[in-house]
């Protein structure tokens, strides 16, 4: 199931939501150029990629400096692979205009940094490894559009065995069964043993992020009725 686009205009032009996703391409293609350096990438990912160990360590040692906080923002910026890069991108497209309609620019730049970083610790809270990706802060995105826009209509590309079909569904359908999935593969995963593989794919930090994004959205939605009533 791989949604298209919704038949949900935004009212306005999305400018942070297309600078998230400019942002977003060209660090991916600046770490494309550094793989002809292999020691030059790991470096880079290494520098920027969020470390739940390091950075709790740091933490637990009073070692708290800005170089220390950095990468709980730039992991978002990160993506380990073209298929990372373009699901992640392909989301943010469809349902992160509508979110920065009804938040206003300013106000969603803030909530989708928030809700990756609530994603990633989340993510180092409950499995704790190195992570990088826009999932966690675009799960919070499509939190907030399941509140808002639960029954807009999203062309959804269907697979059912060989047969392929572009079907329109709700977005509680779309957006829900992606959710649904993510705490099944989130379970599944950490009920393996160490001798079994485990997925590379932060579920969890997809969960964190989802709730963060239907938190995140009733409390920025209070501070705007709360300026309104005092302004009008």
């Amino acid at each position: 199931m791989i949604p298209l686009h919704d038949a949900n205009p935004a009212g306005r032009a999305p400018v942070v939501n297309r600078l998230l996703i400019a942002a977003n391409v060209l660090v991916w293609l600046y770490t494309l150029s550094l793989a002809r350096t292999p020691a030059a990438l790991d470096a880079f990912y290494d520098r920027y990629s969020f470390d739940w160990s390091t950075f709790a360590g740091a933490i637990s040692h009073g070692q708290l400096t800005v170089a220390l906080f950095v990468p709980l923002f730039t992991h978002i910026f990160l993506h380990g692979g073209w298929l990372h890069i373009l699901g992640n991108m392909l989301y943010l497209w469809i349902f992160g205009d509508n979110v920065e309609d009804r938040l206003g620019s300013g106000p969603y730049l803030i909530f989708y940094l928030l809700c990756g970083i609530v994603a990633a610790i989340g993510q180092g809270l409950i499995a704790p490894e190195a992570m990088v990706g826009a999932s966690g802060a675009i799960a919070g995105v499509l939190g907030a559009y399941l509140v808002m826009y639960p029954t807009a209509r999203v062309s959804t590309l269907i697979f059912l065995g060989i047969f392929i079909s572009v079907v329109q569904l709700p977005a509680l359908i779309v957006i829900g069964f992606f959710i649904v999935l993510q705490v099944i593969d989130a379970l599944a995963e950490l009920r393996m043993t160490d001798h079994q593989a485990a997925s590379n794919i932060a579920y969890v930090a997809h969960i964190f992020g989802f709730v963060a994004g239907v938190l995140l959205l009733f409390l920025f939605r209070q501070q705007r009725d709360a300026r309104r009533f005092r302004y009008d």
